[in-house]
C-alpha cells in the first residue's frame, strides 16, 4: 500500500505544473475581453450616449444592433463601391471622457498613440496609408470612451508620439490598476475623403477579463487586449466589404 500511495504522490507531482501550464494556455487562448453589447445598445435607444451622438453627430440616427459576433451597432452605406478606396487616411485617435476625467492627459495619451499605431500596423498590411484627402481615399476616424462615465463629453485628441514612447509609458500601467471601471467603448466612423460622406459606423464595448461579472476594474492589458481587437476588427471588415482576404501574416 505503501508503494501504491508513493507512485500516485509521484504521479501527482508530474501531473500538477502540466495541469497548470494546460490552464495557463487555456487562459491565454481565450478571448482577454469580452462583449458588452446590450449596454451600448440601450444608452443609444434611450438617449443616454452623447459621445455616440457627439461623434457621429445626425448620422447616429442611422447605427443599428450589429447581432452575433459583430459590433453592438453598426451602420454600412448599401450604396458604396468599396473597391475604389485602396487608400486610408486615419486622423489622431480621440479620447472621449466627463469632464472630470480621472484618466489623466498622459495616459489618454498613451492609450489613444497606441490605438493609433496599432490601427496603422494593421491597416497598412492591405492598404496604402496616405495623409492627404483625396480621390480613392478613405477618411478613418475612431474615439476611445470611458463607457463608465455618467457623461461622456469631453474631446481630446491625441498627437502621435514615437512607439517607443508609447511603449514606454505603457509598461508604467501594466502593474497597476487602470482608470477605466469595467468597461471601455470604441467607435469608428469611415468617410470618403474628399466629400464627407459616411461610409461606415460601428460602436463596440469591450469589458475586462473573461466574463462581465469579473470586470471589476480594467488593467492595462484589458485596454490593450480591446484596442488590438478593435484594431484588428476594422481591418477585416474592410477588407470584407471589398471582398479582399487579409494578407498572410509574414
Amino acid at each position: 500500500m505503501d508503494s501504491l500511495r508513493i507512485a500516485r504522490a509521484k504521479a501527482g507531482a508530474i501531473m500538477l505544473p502540466a495541469a497548470i501550464l494546460a490552464m495557463a494556455a487555456y487562459i491565454g487562448g481565450c478571448a482577454r475581453t469580452v462583449a458588452n453589447q446590450s449596454a451600448v445598445v440601450e444608452q443609444v435607444q434611450t438617449g443616454q450616449a452623447p459621445a455616440v451622438t457627439g461623434f457621429f453627430g445626425q448620422s447616429a440616427s442611422l447605427l443599428q444592433p450589429g447581432g452575433e459576433g459583430k459590433a453592438a451597432l453598426v451602420y454600412i452605406n448599401p450604396n458604396v463601391d468599396w473597391k475604389q478606396y485602396t487608400k486610408i487616411m486615419i486622423d489622431p485617435v480621440q479620447f472621449w471622457d466627463s469632464d472630470n476625467s480621472g484618466v489623466s492627459l498622459s495616459d489618454q495619451q498613451t492609450l489613444t498613440t497606441y490605438a493609433y499605431n496599432k490601427l496603422t500596423e494593421d491597416l497598412s498590411k492591405n492598404f496604402t496609408l496616405v495623409n492627404q484627402p483625396g480621390p480613392g481615399v478613405m477618411r478613418l476616424q475612431v474615439a476611445l470612451v470611458n463607457a463608465a462615465a455618467a457623461t461622456p463629453g469631453l474631446r481630446s485628441v491625441s498627437v502621435v508620439i514615437p512607439q517607443l514612447r508609447v511603449l514606454n509609458a505603457a509598461q508604467s500601467l501594466a502593474t497597476g490598476s487602470y482608470a477605466f471601471v469595467g468597461s471601455a467603448q470604441a467607435e469608428m466612423k469611415a468617410t470618403d475623403s474628399a466629400t464627407g460622406q459616411l461610409l461606415a459606423g460601428a460602436v463596440d464595448q469591450r469589458a475586462g477579463g473573461v466574463s462581465l461579472s469579473s470586470a471589476a476594474t480594467w488593467k492595462w492589458g484589458d485596454a490593450e487586449a480591446a484596442i488590438d481587437y478593435w484594431a484588428q476588427r476594422i481591418s477585416d471588415r474592410l477588407l470584407e466589404l471589398q471582398g479582399r482576404a487579409p494578407a498572410a501574416s509574414s
